[in-house]
């Protein structure tokens, strides 16, 4: 029982804070995946709000805050100087009951916080350390990624925290033993960064095959949906659509197409019912723009998990058109009469059997579990 009991890797997985409604799907399946393979799973994270979803692995908390805008903002700004947050983090979980022997460090982030935590854990119990990078600040210009605040008198602490904080992720990058990231964009930028010597591998955030599967589920109505939050830079993509579905509307007027706007603010789905949302939607709407790198929206994937048809706007001429493309989910388009002839032939099916199908291609490999399975292999090469 104990040579058993000794093969058992214990993993400590570190990220930053989950947040409602979704706390992170692609981060909980990881978990949840390793936890069933036998793997010894614990999560760290800063404790900022309740975490309210299920989870079969132990979760340490540790708070970082005591609350209040000034707490927030001294301690903000004694980490852009200083890398207090990271330091604390680090010193605090190695200090506390917690932490016991593990054999590999892993961190999901978008940010260099917690990822300098996590080196700093890895190094002080010499284990190998995997970077998850979900995001990167250069993917989106003038997103909220790059620039929260628009006021212009914030403009350059804004560009000074971002080279500061980019700076720090790239540090820890290059010590990295394996990263992962969630496009092929991604793969190359990190590339650049940390050379050749750092094994990286695309682990796509994909969709979670027990609520995105298809099934033929009749409507009453055409219903192009869009599920997800809706930044700025999404807006023109929006307005085109709704221009080609009122043009669709005027020369179609019997049962007309409807447009259905699901925000998490205003109209909020619990996690477990996406699948029955998308599977109840005849065109699944996914906003992007051409400045955007490498942007996979976990809606595609969700989408794709469904076979609901795909219409994205506008194309973003990378690697999230290219995957469309590689799994026939639907189109990515610019025109208008492009939108218009896409909508039309989704219309037609829907009218002749009451729902819509998109026959996928390589549908499978983007599974959650599939790209968990990556993870995995990691973990065992190192």
């Amino acid at each position: 029982m104990r040579g058993y009991y000794d093969l058992k890797k214990r993993l400590l997985i570190i990220c930053d804070p989950p947040a409602p409604p979704g706390y992170f799907p692609r981060l909980r399946y990881l978990c949840e995946h390793l936890a069933q393979k036998d793997y010894d799973v614990t999560l760290l994270t800063e404790d900022y709000m309740p975490l309210n979803f299920a989870h079969s692995y132990p979760i340490v908390s540790i708070r970082m805050y005591r609350g209040g805008f000034l707490d927030w903002f001294l301690k903000s700004l004694w980490t852009l100087l200083t890398d207090w947050y990271n330091r604390s983090l680090a010193a605090r979980f190695l200090e506390s009951e917690s932490c016991g022997r593990y054999d590999v460090v892993i961190c999901t982030t978008f940010n260099d916080v917690p990822l300098g935590a996590a080196q700093r854990i890895a190094k002080a119990l010499n284990v190998p350390l995997i970077c998850d990078i979900r995001d990167l600040e250069e993917q989106v210009d003038n997103s909220r990624y790059q620039y929260s605040h628009k006021q212009w008198w914030l403009m350059p602490f804004r560009r000074l925290y971002r080279a500061i904080h980019s700076c720090r992720r790239n540090a820890v990058l290059r010590k990295a033993n394996a990263i992962t990231t969630v496009s092929p964009w991604h793969a190359d930028f990190i590339k650049a960064i940390v050379g050749a010597n750092v094994p990286i591998t695309t682990m796509y955030n994909g969709y979670n095959d027990t609520i995105f599967y298809p099934e033929s589920t009749r409507t009453p109505h055409f219903v192009v949906s869009y599920i997800g939050s809706l930044s700025d830079w999404q807006k023109p993509g929006l307005k085109k659509v709704e221009c080609a579905i009122n043009e669709l509307n005027r020369e179609h007027p019997n049962n007309p197409i409807l447009l259905d706007i699901h925000t998490p603010k205003q109209h909020p789905i619990a996690h477990e019912k996406m699948g029955d949302a998308l599977r109840q939607s005849s065109v699944v709407l996914v906003l992007t723009a051409q400045h955007t790198h490498g942007m996979l929206t976990t809606k595609f994937y969700e989408a794709l998990g469904c076979e609901k048809p795909v219409l994205c706007v506008p194309s973003d001429h990378g690697s999230l058109a290219e995957l469309i493309e590689y799994t026939n989910a639907g189109i990515a388009a610019d025109d208008i009469e492009d939108i218009k002839a896409f909508i039309l032939a989704q219309y037609a099916e829907w009218q002749k059997n009451g729902y819509t199908h998109q026959p996928t291609q390589h549908r499978e490999e983007f599974s959650r579990e599939f790209q968990s399975a990556k993870m995995e292999q990691i973990i065992q090469s190192l």
